[in-house]
């Protein structure tokens, strides 16, 4: 059986690994030159519920990236506004780590390749073409795995955003994002409050070396430096356009949050660089994506695909979706975990097998569901939800279901039958 993963990012990653697992022969196709996406400038890992569902995904057998991120963290059970015992890992060196490990399990990453159509065998994907080195390449699959995220191009950052910010998406050099469910005649999903379309990355990253050596210390010492802004600096309104809710909070409003990631990530979707560099210790501060972070940032969540909870996209026979693809569930944490479903149900539906859907005993089925059911509604579209805070942590607490002791969450695991479950091949 053949799986075509499209899209390279975390979520793109853990599907492909996941199918691999199950004996597939695997193939990821990215369009830029490195893996991860917005895991290049991530960084926050097993803050608030992520814990939870991290170790859920332990318990399952689909946590193998979650321990290479473990392995490669600066930082751990650290505290800032808001959030509680979060690992921090380095951004400079986890995509060869993620890379090399994809690579020893066979899995066959094609970068530079960027899908420009699908053919079409009535409401089946046959293949996807594509553009690697100005040659043009066909992929034949016998399912297909739409990765593709939300972001970019640079024209819905025009239309939605302040423009063009330089962010590590890179559109201007590998081209714009081409979602395979767009391509395969799938009626997308647009997140949207009130007039506004999408959401606006919630942070930027500063170079270290710009900041004070007393700012410099804090944040390798401890992880976390919190710089109090003055009335007359803080910008109204940016809370509202975050993509990341679960750092909509005041405190973000009235200072200035750094967590040292390898770069300095300040927790803000932009902020202006006069005004940054008028606040002692950021005097000499260059932004280090998005480049143009002082005027914006990237523009998310224009693309979404219909999908069940077992990830499968509405319309085509054999096309799942994970990550951002798969709706408003907001970071890394949440796309490594629909990435694992969406790789473990392709190779179930090659083998003609029950797809599985996690249950609402657990945290990671709960909010599948959950998204799904919210993504029905006007209010639910204008909203984002993740592990970490906001309206789905509230819920994942209401319904007990947030935990940090291993023990209880393995045993919730158990309880389920799904114990070892993604680790079970062929």
């Amino acid at each position: 059986m053949k799986v075509i993963v499209v899209g390279g990012g975390w979520s793109g990653c853990a599907a492909a690994l996941s199918a691999c697992k199950q004996g597939a022969e695997t193939i990821m196709l990215e369009r830029t030159d490195m893996l991860l996406g917005t895991g290049l400038v991530g960084g926050i890992m097993r803050n608030n519920g992520r814990f939870t569902a991290a170790e859920e995904m332990i318990a399952m057998s689909g946590g193998e990236i979650f321990q290479l991120i473990d392995g490669n963290r600066l930082h751990r059970d650290i505290e800032f506004p808001g959030h509680h015992h979060a690992s921090l890992y380095n951004v400079a060196t986890m995509e060869p780590i993620i890379k090399g490990y994809l690579l020893k399990k066979e899995v066959k990453i094609n970068l530079g390749t960027r899908i420009t159509d699908v053919e079409m065998d009535g409401g089946t994907i046959k293949a996807v073409l594509a553009k690697k080195d100005k040659e043009q390449v066909r992929f034949q699959g016998d399912v297909f795995i739409d990765t593709t995220g939300t972001a970019g191009g640079p024209a819905n950052c025009n239309k939605y955003g302040n423009g063009c910010a330089m962010c590590v998406l890179r559109c201007h050099s590998f081209g714009g994002r081409v979602s395979v469910a767009a391509k395969a005649g799938v009626k997308e999903l647009i997140g949207k409050k009130g007039d506004r379309v999408g959401a606006m990355s919630g942070a930027c990253k500063i170079l270290k070396e710009s900041l004070s050596p007393e700012i410099r210390n804090r944040l390798d010492k401890s992880g976390v430096a919190v710089v109090p802004l003055p009335q007359s600096k803080r910008i109204k309104g940016k809370l509202e356009i975050k993509a990341c809710q679960q750092y909509a909070l005041k405190e973000f409003e009235e200072n200035i949050v750094l967590l040292n990631t390898g770069h300095a990530k300040l927790m803000s979707p932009f902020f202006p660089l006069d005004a940054l560099r008028e606040i002692p210790g950021l005097e000499n501060a260059r932004y280090e994506d998005p480049y143009a972070g002082g005027i914006g940032n990237s523009i998310r969540y224009v693309g979404m695909a219909p999908r069940d909870d077992a990830l499968k996209v509405e319309g085509v026979t054999n096309l799942f979706c994970a990550g951002e693809k798969a709706g408003l569930l907001v970071g890394h944490t949440e796309a490594i975990c629909t990435g694992t479903l969406a790789g473990y149900n392709a190779a179930r539906f090659v083998r003609q097998e029950p797809l599985l859907v996690l249950p609402g005993s657990t945290a990671i089925g709960d909010a599948i569901t959950y998204v799904r059911e919210k993504m029905q509604t006007e209010e639910g579209l204008g909203l984002k939800y993740t592990f970490s805070g906001s309206v789905y942590f509230e819920r994942m607490k209401e319904r007990s279901l947030y935990s940090t002791d291993i023990s209880e969450i393995e045993e919730r695991v158990n309880r389920a039958g799904l114990l070892g479950i993604f680790g079970n091949g062929v």
